[in-house]
């Protein structure tokens, strides 16, 4: 049985490889602030996101997630999930993918944490939508949805991660929610 030190080893390895490949700087996590996120042992399905994609979470943020949404629809407001828990590998590919179209390492890290960094990598961070408005857009920010998950959030646990002009650099994402259970 591998020890939680090995495990936390054996993450940072896979990290560093990617960042390597991708060409990110290694010092990022110290230049950026944001915390390794390191991915968890066990996850739930959650049900299929906006994409009818299948998701997953930890168990706590979806029973969470499930009764904000509850609690949303009661007072009509329509939220969905559009992305939950994502891997270093999965985290990797979209990278590439945006390298590959001719886009900045520098450019791409202002709205895509690095592999090991991103919240969606610890099975608590939700990409929300709701209906009339567009998926991870700003604009979210002007919904009823939005105004909601401002007054109510916070009782289920989930706080709005990068909020404008973040210490990070990341850019303003109104749409990215993160479970802290207290």
């Amino acid at each position: 049985m591998q020890t939680d030190l090995s495990k936390l080893q054996q993450f940072k390895r896979r990290v560093g490889l990617s960042h390597a490949q991708l060409g990110i700087p290694p010092d990022y996590g110290q230049s950026c602030g944001l915390t390794l996120c390191p991915e968890p042992e066990e996850l739930v399905d959650t049900e299929l996101d906006f994409y009818q994609r299948p998701q997953k979470l930890v168990a706590a943020a979806l029973r969470s997630w499930s009764s904000m949404r509850a609690a949303a629809a009661d007072d009509e407001v329509s939220l969905f999930l559009i992305s939950a828990f994502r891997s270093v590998e999965y985290q990797h590919e979209l990278i590439a993918a945006k390298l590959e179209k001719g886009q900045l390492i520098e450019q791409i890290l202002r709205v895509n944490a690095a592999p090991g960094f991103s919240e969606h990598h610890s099975g608590r961070a939700l990409d929300l939508g709701t209906s009339g408005c567009d998926a991870l857009v700003e604009e979210f920010e002007n919904t009823i949805a939005f105004q909601w998950l401002m007054e109510n959030s916070a009782a289920y646990h989930f706080y709005l991660s990068y909020p404008r002009k973040h210490a990070s650099g990341m850019d303003y994402e109104p749409w990215h929610w993160c479970f802290q259970q207290g």
